[in-house]
């Protein structure tokens, strides 16, 4: 009995550390955000693969390096950068929500730019329009999952103005 400070069970001067803070703070919403930013993050890394690989081949033929390339790599840098930044737990990512929707517009613009030049062509057996054209659907799913963190953030964003807190003097009366 009086060992009970060396048994891993609470007790009630314990002081908060980062295994207790933690699962207190767990929701699922919490985990479903970290997981959405996890998938936008490996979509970043793989748009910056495959339209990086045509910029290198350029440059190693000293050939003219298209702004379009650099376009879409400016994207998934632009991408994972921001969500892995937004994947740390002290940051209210919901605060930025146009932070998300500007990634959203510049992946609009590179679906936009790609879509038209790969969706109706005709790979032939080509292996590298192949691979554009499956980059094509990457950079749509990618353009999709920045909208809808951009939605869900805009929707906290604008319940968290109207909630009441203790510091607009609107926080509920305790009885």
């Amino acid at each position: 009995m009086a060992l009970n400070f060396l048994s891993r069970r609470s007790m009630k001067g314990e002081k908060a550390t980062f295994g207790t803070s933690f699962w207190s703070n767990f929701t699922i919403t919490g985990a479903l955000r970290i997981l959405l930013r996890l998938f936008q993050f490996v979509l970043g890394l793989t748009v910056i693969g495959l339209y990086a690989v045509d910029l290198s081949n350029a440059r190693k033929a000293g050939k003219y390096v298209d702004s379009k390339w650099v376009w879409a790599v400016v994207c998934g840098t632009l991408g994972a950068v921001i969500s892995l930044v937004f994947m740390l737990p002290l940051i209210k990512a919901w605060f930025f929500f146009y932070v998300d929707s500007f990634v959203f517009l510049c992946y609009l613009v590179a679906f936009g730019i790609f879509g038209k030049m790969y969706i109706k062509e005709n790979p032939e057996g080509n292996k590298g329009i192949i691979r554009m054209k499956n980059a094509v659907w990457v950079l749509l799913t990618n353009m999709l999952l920045w909208f809808l963190t951009a939605v869900l953030g805009a929707v906290v964003f604008w319940r968290s103005r109207k909630a009441r807190t203790t510091h607009t003097g609107r926080a509920g009366q305790h009885v």
